[in-house]
């Protein structure tokens, strides 16, 4: 009886141990709760620090969630959307920005200046990454908002990949803070 006794105790501890253990683990895995498209679309920086991009913990879902909603129901609400919820835009924005940035190739020459990631939420488009010294970043935000059903677009990019004041969060280090634009 009293084996049996040690055993349900320590049993019971270990319950305890992987259910703290799961807890744990579910407030640091980040996953892409709401589906948001996130894409890389040039590579010619090197050592461009990855963003982040739309990766959450649960936690940081759950304290989001108001928010997301409130969000992508105003733009219905106030009649400047047909859809009823500016996060359903977003996947018909990803097809139209693609073929947006082959058209736009040659007059910005994004494509070999640049390390890019896009994030779309709400018809924005958030472009992060590295861009090089004299990149005209004004001519191709300006192109790029001319995609269909885009809200605004959303620069957080960086000259210095190597630096330490990034604008936007990184895969690397997730828990830092992003700094305000850097205005090169």
């Amino acid at each position: 009886m009293r084996h049996s006794l040690r055993a349900c105790v320590a049993a019971a501890g270990a319950i305890v141990s992987l259910v703290v253990s799961l807890s744990i683990h579910a407030q640091t895995t980040r996953a892409n709760h709401g589906n948001d498209p996130f894409f890389q679309i040039s590579a010619a920086i090197a050592n461009c620090p990855v963003p982040l991009g739309p990766l959450q913990t649960e936690q940081e879902w759950l304290a989001d969630s108001h928010y997301r909603i409130e969000r992508g129901n105003s733009c219905w609400w106030e009649g400047r959307c047909r859809l009823p919820n500016s996060y359903l835009y977003d996947k018909g924005i990803e097809e139209a920005v693609k073929r947006r940035l082959s058209n736009i190739e040659p007059a910005t020459h994004w494509r070999e200046q640049t390390t890019l990631w896009l994030m779309l939420q709400r018809r924005f488009i958030y472009v992060q990454g590295c861009v090089a010294p004299g990149f005209d970043r004004q001519a191709f935000f300006s192109e790029l908002a001319k995609t269909a059903e885009v809200e605004r677009v959303i620069d957080d990019t960086t000259l210095d990949p190597t630096g330490d004041a990034l604008p936007y969060r990184t895969l690397a280090a997730p828990d830092k803070p992003a700094y305000p634009h850097d205005g090169g």
